[in-house]
C-alpha cells in the first residue's frame, strides 16, 4: 500500500467510523454500556483514526500538482474561505444545531445572519473549507483529506436533520421550515431574508480569516489568503 492509498484508507476509517458510531451503533452501545462508555468509545475511536489520517498524510512523498493554480484560483480560493470563516463564527452562538444538556426550547422566532443563509453554518464551513482547499492544492492526498471532510460535514448535516426530527419533531420541523439545508434556498423561497449578520459573525470572520491565511507560512510553508499580495 503506497502513501495515497494509505490516506484514502485512513479518511475511509476516520469518516466510517464516525458515522457508524454516531448513529447505527449509538442506540445499541448506550443502551448496554451507557452514554459515559459510549462517549469514551467514541473519543478514542475518533483520535486513533484521526490520528491515523495526519500521520499518513505526512507521510506521503513528493506528488505532482493535478493542474496549475494562478493568482484568479488562489482569489477565488481565499474569498471563499473568507465566507467560510463568517459561518463558522457565526454559527458558535444561537446555534439550535448544537448539542444542548438542558431541556430544548422553541427555535429562533427568525433566521438571520448565517442561519438565514444556511440551518448548517459550521458543517458548511469545514464544507467550503475542502473546496477552497482542493483548488488551490491539487495533490492527490490533499484532495482524498478534503474530500474526506466534505462528505464527514455534509452528509453529518443531512444525517443530523434527520436525527433532530426523531428526537426534537415540533422544535426542529419549525426551525426547518424558516431554514434551509442548501445555502441561499430559504432566500430564495422567501422564507428568510437576507442579512441580520451579528457584529461576532462578520468580525470575527475577517479576524479567523487573516489569522488563518497568516498562520499557513509559518505552519505549511506557503502564503494564503491576502497574504499572498501583501
Amino acid at each position: 500500500m503506497d502513501g495515497t492509498e494509505m490516506v484514502l484508507a485512513a479518511a475511509a476509517a476516520f469518516v466510517g467510523t464516525h458515522f457508524l458510531l454516531s448513529h447505527p451503533l449509538r442506540r445499541p452501545i448506550v443502551a448496554r454500556a451507557g452514554e459515559g462508555v459510549f462517549l469514551i468509545i467514541y473519543s478514542l475511536v475518533a483520535a486513533v483514526t484521526l490520528g491515523w489520517l495526519a500521520i499518513a498524510y505526512r507521510a506521503v512523498g513528493a506528488e505532482t500538482p493535478l493542474w496549475q493554480v494562478g493568482d484568479a484560483t488562489w482569489a477565488a480560493a481565499s474569498l471563499v474561505m473568507l465566507i467560510a470563516s463568517v459561518l463558522l463564527l457565526g454559527s458558535l452562538i444561537g446555534n439550535p444545531a448544537l448539542p444542548n444538556p438542558g431541556t430544548p426550547g422553541a427555535a429562533p422566532a427568525a433566521a438571520r445572519g448565517v442561519f438565514a443563509v444556511t440551518r448548517h453554518p459550521m458543517m458548511w464551513a469545514f464544507a467550503l473549507w475542502g473546496v477552497s482547499h482542493i483548488a488551490v492544492f491539487p495533490l492527490c492526498s490533499n484532495i482524498i483529506l478534503s474530500v474526506a471532510v466534505i462528505v464527514l460535514a455534509l452528509v453529518g448535516a443531512a444525517l443530523q436533520d434527520k436525527k433532530k426530527e426523531a428526537l426534537q419533531p415540533e422544535r426542529w420541523r419549525a426551525w426547518e421550515a424558516k431554514t434551509s439545508y442548501w445555502p441561499f434556498a430559504a432566500i430564495a423561497a422567501g422564507r428568510a431574508r437576507f442579512g441580520g449578520f451579528r457584529p461576532h459573525d462578520i468580525a470575527g470572520g475577517v479576524v479567523l480569516w487573516l489569522v488563518a491565511t497568516w498562520a499557513h507560512l509559518p505552519l505549511a510553508g506557503w502564503a494564503a489568503g491576502v497574504w499572498r499580495w501583501i
